[in-house]
C-alpha cells in the first residue's frame, strides 16, 4: 500500500538509446515522487529528458532502447516488474495515461472523436460502445468540448478543442495519474489559460494528480504544487513550488527563473550563456558547470543530492 497519501515513487530510472552516433543517455539515475491529488511539474530545457522520463514512467518505448532500468512504483506495486501483457491489461491507460505534444498527432483523421474518446472504455473497462459513448459525453462536459463534437472529425477541431479531446481520451477511464508533456505549446496565450484553467478544475473535481513537462514555467505555477528541475538527463533540484517560485535552490533554477519576464518588476529577463551539454556524452562532475556562474573547485566531481527543509539539490553549494 502507499504510504501517507505517495501514489508514484520513482527510484533510479536509467532510459537510454541506442543511435547511429552512439547511445543516447536520456535519462541518468532519476528519483522523484508524486502524491495523491497533487501535480508536479518538471521543467527544463530542450533535449534534458523530459519526454523520455515521462515515456520511461509509462513504459512507451520505442525500439531503439539501449539499457531501462530502475523501479516505478504506483501505489506501491512496481510496474516495472510487470509483464507487458499485465501491464497493458492493469496500468496503462487504467491507472496511468498520457496527453501527448500534439493532439492532432494523437488522434485518428478517420474517425470521429467521440468515438476515439470512447475507445478506451470499451477496451479496458469492456462495456459496450452505447455506454462508452455516454462516459465519453461526461468527460467532454469536464473538459469543455460541446457534445455535438462528439460527432466531429479532429481536422474540424481547432487546437485547443483537439487538445481538449486529447485530455477527454487520458480522463475516460478515471486513471490515478496523467501525464502532460507540452499540453499548451502550440497554443495561444488565451488557449493556453483556458485549457489550464480546465487542469485546475479537473484536479479538484476528479482527484486526478498530473505530471505536467513544460517550458513555460509562468504558467504551469498555476497548477503545480511541487517543482522537479531537469538538465542534462538527471533531476537536480526538487521543491514545494511555493518555496521554488519565490527562492529556488540550484543554480540552474535561478537563471531559469531569472529569464521568465515580470509583469510587475522592472528586471530584465536574463538568458543562460552556452548550450546544453550532448546526452550522447555527458560531462563528469557536474553537468551544469560550464555554465554555472558559481563554479568551483568541487564542480569537478559529479554532487549528490542534498536535502534542505524536505526540498533538494544537486549541488555542491549546499555541502
Amino acid at each position: 500500500m502507499a504510504e501517507n497519501g505517495l501514489l508514484l515513487d520513482v527510484k533510479d530510472l536509467v532510459l537510454q538509446f541506442s543511435t547511429t552516433r552512439g547511445i543516447v543517455k536520456a535519462v541518468d539515475g532519476v528519483d522523484f515522487r508524486l502524491d495523491r491529488d497533487e501535480a508536479v511539474v518538471i521543467v527544463g530545457e530542450s533535449g534534458c529528458g523530459k519526454t523520455s522520463l515521462a515515456r520511461g514512467i509509462l513504459r512507451l518505448l520505442p525500439r531503439n532502447v539501449h539499457k531501462y532500468s530502475g523501479e516505478v512504483y504506483l501505489d506501491g506495486l512496481n510496474v516495472m516488474a510487470l509483464s507487458d501483457e499485465r501491464y497493458r491489461r492493469e496500468v496503462r491507460w487504467v491507472r496511468m495515461s498520457m496527453v501527448p505534444q500534439a493532439a492532432m498527432n494523437a488522434l485518428n483523421p478517420v474517425l470521429k472523436v467521440g468515438d476515439q474518446v470512447a475507445e478506451p472504455s470499451m477496451i479496458h473497462h469492456g462495456v459496450n460502445k452505447e455506454a462508452a459513448l455516454t462516459q465519453a459525453e461526461r468527460m467532454f462536459q469536464h473538459v469543455g468540448v460541446p457534445l455535438d463534437f462528439l460527432n466531429r472529425y479532429a481536422f474540424e477541431l481547432s487546437g485547443g478543442m483537439r487538445q481538449r479531446v486529447a485530455l477527454a481520451m487520458a480522463l475516460v477511464t478515471a486513471p490515478d495519474l496523467v501525464v502532460l508533456d507540452e499540453p499548451t505549446s502550440a497554443l495561444d496565450v488565451l488557449t493556453q489559460a483556458n485549457i489550464f484553467n480546465v487542469l485546475k478544475q479537473i484536479k479538484s473535481s476528479l482527484g486526478v494528480s498530473f505530471i505536467l513537462i513544460t517550458h513555460d514555467i509562468a504558467t504551469s505555477s498555476e497548477l503545480a504544487n511541487n517543482v522537479a528541475v531537469m538538465y542534462a538527463g538527471q533531476i537536480v533540484e526538487t521543491s514545494d513550488a511555493h518555496r521554488f517560485f519565490d527562492d529556488p535552490l540550484h543554480p540552474y533554477s535561478r537563471k531559469l527563473m531569472a529569464s521568465v519576464p515580470r509583469l510587475r518588476e522592472e528586471v530584465e529577463p536574463e538568458f543562460i550563456t552556452g548550450q546544453p551539454p550532448s546526452l550522447l556524452d555527458p560531462p563528469t562532475g557536474c553537468r551544469f558547470a560550464d555554465r554555472c556562474h558559481r563554479r568551483f573547485d568541487p564542480c569537478d566531481e559529479e554532487p549528490p543530492l542534498y536535502e534542505r527543509e524536505g526540498r533538494k539539490v544537486k549541488c555542491w553549494l549546499y555541502d
